[in-house]
């Protein structure tokens, strides 16, 4: 016999409970299970006043904005319609069927006040990275380190040129840049290093301009990306402009700051070629006291049949090379403006030399440079031809994963937020919320959950 729905008319009473009605194996469960927002209020208290309507819950603001970022929904207006008709969500914000979810408008008011005055997100991902120390996914001896290009929200066909009337946006960030280097009597008719880069956005200022291999040009800020090779945790990230010597600079600052901030100090660091520069090898290895198996930057070899410097033979104790022909290269000491010695042969040595043709054909003498920091150079070589170094190679594919995820299944390839500040929020954000997935997948409901996370 055919069935027939009800009638239609309103029943008086409802027995519901959302806890029946999310599935056990949810993402949504895993990861309640470890965010902790327990000391979220303390951290805010001072931003709010003590008089006046009671505001919107902030820790609601948060876990919405959790789920955002989890499930890669970009949009606050979505997301509030999400959170308003989906049952798992709402479970996870702790509200009922007839709470309100608040307006949109309140998420952009809280994030440009409250919680970026008070670094709530700074807060939010170091709460998280402690809880994944706590379940022991963080093994502290191998870090990883490396960075990634996001889109900015600027348009690449808009530019502001000197001599027009510059924007409220442009006008602050060359003020910024003023009070940050102010000039010299002897700076060069371009400007001090400070100086503004070419291709400014009237939009987004401190965007940089680049581009992809082979792709075309865009205004953009990195993510860098300091993770712990154990299970892929993510222990710092630090948005920079998409500058390579930004994102270089900004390994000290996050090793740096999860020494002092979660006692964290690595053993060895992973890192690719980008990272071989002389200064910041000298810095882990004569500073940090870390062993770096990051391949060293070499601008010495040559490919046009003549000798590189790796084909002389440098004598610690005589402070001299000794070219193939057996004859001495001497320096005078003093470091040009790049921290580089200069070892020179004479004149007389090289004219006579059998192999001048193969060594210096169109130079009356051969010039060997030597960076002051060789001895750091020659660890990172020494490490990269030790087998560990192979291994180190395969573990830092689990930091390009990470930034596959952000951009793939989190959709983080292009930012909503303006601003240095702006990047670095949303980065924050995403980095705790793969953090989150991580843990669900690996301690949370086991049934199910793995095609559900993809991390």
């Amino acid at each position: 016999m055919m069935g027939s729905q009800g009638g239609a008319q309103d029943r008086l009473f409802y027995s519901f409970n959302l806890e029946d009605h999310v599935p056990r194996d949810h993402l949504l469960r895993g990861v309640d299970l470890f965010l902790d927002l327990s000391e979220l209020r303390e951290h805010l208290a001072s931003f709010y006043s003590h008089t006046g309507r009671p505001s919107i819950d902030p820790e609601l603001m948060i876990r919405m904005l959790v789920i955002g970022y989890c499930f890669g929904i970009r949009s606050e207006r979505r997301l509030c319609e999400e959170v308003h008709l989906n049952l798992a969500y709402r479970w996870f914000c702790r509200l009922d069927l007839e709470q309100r979810v608040p307006d949109h408008s309140t998420f952009s008011k809280n994030r440009h006040g409250r919680f970026r005055q008070s670094d709530a997100f700074r807060h939010l991902f170091e709460s998280v990275l402690r809880r994944c120390m706590k379940e022991g996914l963080v093994g502290g001896e191998g870090f990883a380190i490396d960075a990634s290009v996001i889109k900015a929200d600027a348009s690449r066909a808009s530019r502001w040129t000197e001599g027009e009337a510059p924007t409220r946006a442009v006008r602050e960030y060359l003020q910024a840049l003023d009070a940050a280097n102010p000039p010299a009597e002897d700076d060069p008719p371009e400007g001090p290093p400070g100086s503004p880069p070419r291709h400014i956005s009237p939009t987004d200022p401190e965007a940089r301009w680049t581009a992809a291999p082979g792709g075309p040009a865009f205004y953009a800020y990195s993510t860098n990306y300091l993770i712990d090779l154990d299970a892929g945790i993510i222990v710092d990230v630090e948005a920079t402009p998409a500058h390579r010597t930004d994102e270089v600079q900004s390994t000290k600052t996050m090793i740096d700051r999860v020494e002092r901030q979660v006692h964290l100090k690595p053993k060895r660091l992973v890192g690719d070629t980008a990272y071989g520069a002389a200064p910041l090898l000298n810095w882990i290895v004569n500073e940090k006291q870390i062993e770096p198996h990051i391949p060293v930057w070499e601008k010495a070899n040559r490919d046009d049949g003549t000798f590189s410097r790796s084909d002389f033979t440098f004598d610690a104790q005589e402070n001299a090379y000794t070219c193939p022909g057996g004859k001495k290269l001497n320096t005078t000491g003093r470091a040009t403006a790049a921290d580089t010695l200069l070892y020179r042969a004479t004149n007389s040595d090289c004219a006579g030399c059998a192999l001048k043709q193969r060594c210096c054909p169109n130079t009356p003498s051969r010039k060997i440079p030597r960076s002051v920091y060789e001895d750091a150079r020659d660890v990172a070589r020494t490490v990269c031809a030790s087998p560990g170094y192979e291994q180190s190679r395969k573990d830092r594919k689990k930091v390009e994963m990470l930034f596959a995820h952000l951009k793939r299944i989190l959709k983080l390839d292009r930012l909503r937020l303006r601003g240095l500040i702006g990047a670095r929020d949303e980065f924050l954000m995403a980095a705790a919320a793969q953090n989150l997935r991580r843990m669900a997948r690996w301690l949370g409901p086991k049934q199910g959950i793995g095609s559900a996370v993809a991390v």
